[in-house]
């Protein structure tokens, strides 16, 4: 019997990569559960439709919640007080509310102020490609990845189970933990390399002296993995780094005083120092994959 069999009927609002990979899981992994699915633009709706993910795609969030026992936000961290708003009139009493936020802290804040009385259990799904949109979702996305629920002080019990038992059963590993250090933790291990990455890459792309034809022609691998990184969502990510600005500020003022330390180092010739940092640094990059987070596959893995 499958983990989450208590849960029969699911809403999932926002049907792009996060949105749409959690209903195809539903429906792989849990087939007795309904889904529904709504989303705000009318065009993703009739993508949807024509995917097949879900067992209906509604077109008012109000409507799309009327039986849901469970409802996941799948919105960027902007919207989601917006869409909390929009699927209130029509939850049932008991419905448990949560969401795929990459920020937690705020996530909560909005969804308590505009759902009063409810149950609102934040999470987040460590997981995600740099694609975008309905037809990128795959129903494996969560397999073996991490999914942080965040819920507060006076969050039922039973309710906080069903929401992990749920994770659980599409394939993800459940872990509990504090919003406020929620949004540290990524702000360390996901943020600030995003921000990195989209540095670099406008660097690149702004530099005189290299033309944009070079840049793309003579990427090494490590400018390729950059750009991948960059290539993530747009809208999501400014939200991000607007919910989480006082966690992704601290550690980026962390990584540009270890930087100093580098490019000190580099300036006085000071190899031991150089090496015994990357040395340090190749053990994490060991210990990822040693707990099954990446490939250690030549090339990350990639089929040529």
């Amino acid at each position: 019997m499958p983990v989450a069999s208590g849960v029969e009927r699911v809403t999932i609002v926002g049907l792009g990569l996060i949105g749409s990979s959690i209903a195809r899981a539903v429906k792989e992994r849990l087939p007795q559960a309904m889904v529904t699915g709504h989303d705000a633009d009318a065009d993703v709706r009739a993508t949807a439709r024509e995917l097949g993910f879900c067992d209906a795609i509604i077109d008012s969030a109000a409507a799309a919640v009327a039986d849901a026992e469970l409802v996941i936000l799948a919105v960027p961290v902007g919207r989601m007080a917006d869409a909390a708003a929009a699927i209130a009139p029509g939850l049932k009493a008991d419905a448990i509310i949560s969401d795929v936020g990459s920020s937690k802290a705020g996530v909560a804040d909005a969804l308590a102020k505009a759902l009063p009385g409810h149950v609102v259990i934040p999470a987040h799904p460590v997981a995600g490609t740099e694609n975008s949109g309905p037809a990128a979702g795959f129903a494996t996305l969560f397999e073996g990845r991490w999914c942080i629920v965040t819920p507060g002080a006076g969050a039922p019990a039973e309710a906080v189970a069903l929401l992990s038992g749920f994770w659980q059963a599409l394939g993800a590993k459940v872990e509990t933990m504090d919003a406020a250090h929620h949004d540290m933790v990524l702000a360390l291990t996901s943020h600030l390399p995003h921000l990195i990455a989209y540095t670099i890459v406008g660097t690149a792309s702004e530099l005189e002296e290299v033309t944009e034809s070079e840049v793309i022609k003579y990427s090494a691998g490590g400018f390729r993995d950059f750009t991948r990184i960059a290539a993530s969502d747009p809208v999501m990510w400014r939200d991000v780094f607007l919910a989480n600005r006082d966690a992704v500020l601290a550690t980026l003022q962390r990584f540009n005083e270890d930087l100093t330390v580098l490019q000190q180092a580099i300036r006085r010739g000071d190899g031991d120092k150089l090496e015994d940092w990357f040395t340090r640094t190749r053990a994490i990059r060991r210990s990822i994959i040693e707990q099954g987070q990446d490939d250690a596959a030549p090339d990350f893995g990639r089929k040529h």
